[in-house]
């Protein structure tokens, strides 16, 4: 479980794809606290770590993930966003991450908001039913607030913290992200979805 309070900005030193799925070989300092089998979540998706070493620690991408992430197109140099997962004794400062991405979202507007950046998304219909204004979303493993909800797209703000020490500074209009949607709202469909069918 993580908090979606990123730890680093590491860098993608190879990329070894196959038939099989695809290895990545991240450069980052907290590489020191990672051990073999240890899990790391990777720009929101929560990877395991197959070999660390020198600096570095590699992980398996299988095909789900590389269908439903963007980590298929990472390559060499690439910055992500990592977090290690939350020890029971830290503050949970963020919301309840999980590192199980739900689906990944196209940038359609970046706006000036004073200090801040407003950075806009256009949801696939699926995850529609499981945000709410003001409440939390995971953001290539950023935890963040929506602050606004008009249809299918939703908008954060992105104080400059974030921009500086995560790659949703760098985000463009095309762009596509990954998306984590607050856990809690699919436990409540799930409980509410045999009282609904029921109605009808």
């Amino acid at each position: 479980m993580f908090t979606g309070l990123i730890k680093e900005l590491g860098r993608i030193e190879a990329v070894n794809a196959s038939d099989d799925g695809a290895r990545l070989r991240i450069e980052a300092e907290l590489a020191s606290e990672l051990e073999e089998g240890d899990s790391v979540a990777v720009n929101g998706a929560c990877l395991t770590a197959t070999s660390v070493g020198d600096g570095a620690f590699e992980a398996d991408v299988m095909h789900q993930t590389l269908s439903l992430t963007t980590l298929g197109a990472l390559e060499a140099s690439s910055p992500v966003n990592l977090e290690l997962p939350l020890r029971a004794t830290d503050r949970l400062g963020g919301h309840v991450v999980q590192g199980h991405v739900d689906g990944t979202a196209a940038v359609t507007e970046l706006t000036a908001d004073g200090f801040a950046k407003r950075l806009r998304i256009e949801l696939p219909d699926e995850l529609l039913p499981y945000v709410v204004a003001r409440g939390s979303i995971a953001i290539e493993g950023v935890s963040l607030t929506i602050a606004d909800l008009t249809g299918n797209a939703l908008e954060v703000s992105l104080i400059p913290e974030t921009l500086e020490r995560t790659t949703l500074g760098a985000a463009a209009v095309g762009d596509r992200l990954n998306v984590e949607c607050d856990v809690m709202a699919r436990y409540v469909e799930r409980q509410l979805s045999p009282l609904t069918t029921k109605e009808h």
